[in-house]
């Protein structure tokens, strides 16, 4: 099981091209405030994303994490980060 885990994390590095902690985050970070305060930023709605895309997203980690997510999302790979939610 955790060679899975570590597959679906190196798989998904090698593809989206970042580090493992940042994928981590992704599954693990919480949204600090607003509408979906508490809610897992992997868990986010895509049209709350895209609002954001739009409007501009927040400066720091947090803007930048959305970002990611919004851009994950739009190019429907969020099925990478299940697995890795699933097995923390």
């Amino acid at each position: 099981m955790y060679e899975l885990f570590r597959e679906v994390v190196y798989v998904c590095t090698i593809i989206i091209g970042m580090e493992k902690e940042i994928l981590l985050e992704l599954v693990t970070m919480e949204m600090p405030y607003g509408r979906y305060k508490g809610r897992i930023l992997c868990d986010l709605p895509e049209p709350y994303l895209a609002w954001y895309h739009e409007k501009g997203f927040p400066k720091g980690k947090l803007g930048e994490r959305l970002a990611l997510m919004y851009e994950i999302k739009l190019n429907g790979l969020e099925y990478l980060l299940k697995e890795i939610k699933r097995r923390l």
